[in-house]
C-alpha cells in the first residue's frame, strides 16, 4: 500500500490504536515499524529509550550490564507511558545515550500521539502490563544469521561499537537472551511475519488484518 493511499485513511478518533511489534534483535522489526508509521502517519515508540539510568555506574561498569535481558528496561515507566498514549495524552520520554549507556540527564522528549502509536522493541511482546494496552500486535520471524548480519551493521554504524564487541555481546548474551525471552513472546502476537519476505508483502498483511479488525476502515475507492 502507498503512502499515497494510506493517506486517504480517515483513521478512528475515539483513541489512539496502539500497535506493538516485536523480534529478535536485527529481525527487521524497526523496519517494518518505520514504513507502517510512515504509511498511517503513526507515533514511532522504540522501547530502547527506556533502558534504565545507570549513571550512578562507572562507564565500565555500565559495559558488562545485559541490556539484551527484561530487566534492563525500566518497564514500568514504559507501561506507564504507553498508558498516557492509549489515553490520547502525551508523554515526556526519556532520552538515551547509548554509547555511554545512561539517560542524558535533566532532558526529555515530548511526544504527541497520533491516531496510531507503534510500540517497537524486544521486548515489546514480553511484558504482561504492555500487552495488555495493543490493540494488535506483530512478530517479526527472522533466522539467527540474518539478525546477527543486521546487528552487527547497526550497532557499528549508529551506537558507536567495534565489530569484535558487537560479536562478543551478541554470542554471550542477545542471543541466548533471545532463545529465552524474545522467541517465546511470538506467541502473544496477533500476526508473525517473516522477515526474509517482502516488505510490501509484510506491510500489505498488517494492513489486511487491521482493517479485518475494524482498526481501520476500508479505502475510499
Amino acid at each position: 500500500m502507498s503512502p499515497a493511499r494510506a493517506k486517504q485513511l480517515p483513521l478512528r478518533m475515539q483513541r489512539p490504536a496502539i500497535l506493538g511489534i516485536a523480534g529478535c534483535s536485527g529481525s527487521g522489526k524497526t523496519t517494518l515499524a518505520r514504513e507502517l508509521a510512515q504509511q498511517l502517519n503513526a507515533t514511532l515508540f522504540p522501547l530502547d529509550f527506556y533502558y534504565r539510568d545507570l549513571a550512578h555506574l562507572t562507564l565500565d561498569q555500565r559495559k558488562q550490564v545485559n541490556y539484551d535481558h527484561p530487566d534492563s528496561v525500566e518497564n514500568d515507566l514504559l507501561a506507564a507511558h504507553v498508558a498516557e498514549l492509549a489515553k490520547g495524552r502525551s508523554i515526556d520520554r526519556p532520552i538515551y545515550d547509548f554509547p555511554a549507556h545512561t539517560r542524558v540527564l535533566g532532558e526529555t522528549e515530548r511526544i504527541t500521539p497520533q491516531p496510531v502509536v507503534i510500540v517497537e522493541g524486544i521486548f515489546a511482546l514480553h511484558y504482561e502490563a504492555l500487552r495488555m494496552l495493543y490493540d494488535f500486535s506483530i512478530y517479526v520471524d527472522c533466522p539467527e544469521d540474518l539478525c546477527f548480519k543486521r546487528r552487527l551493521s547497526r550497532d557499528v554504524k549508529e551506537r558507536g561499537r567495534t565489530p569484535e564487541s558487537v560479536k562478543a555481546q551478541y554470542e554471550a548474551t542477545a542471543k541466548p537472551m533471545a532463545r529465552q525471552f524474545v522467541q517465546p513472546s511470538a506467541k502473544h502476537a496477533s500476526l508473525r511475519v517473516d522477515a526474509t519476505g517482502s516488505l510490501d508483502w509484510s506491510v500489505e498483511q498488517v494492513f489486511q488484518q487491521l482493517h479485518a479488525k475494524g482498526l481501520l476502515p476500508v479505502l475510499r475507492p
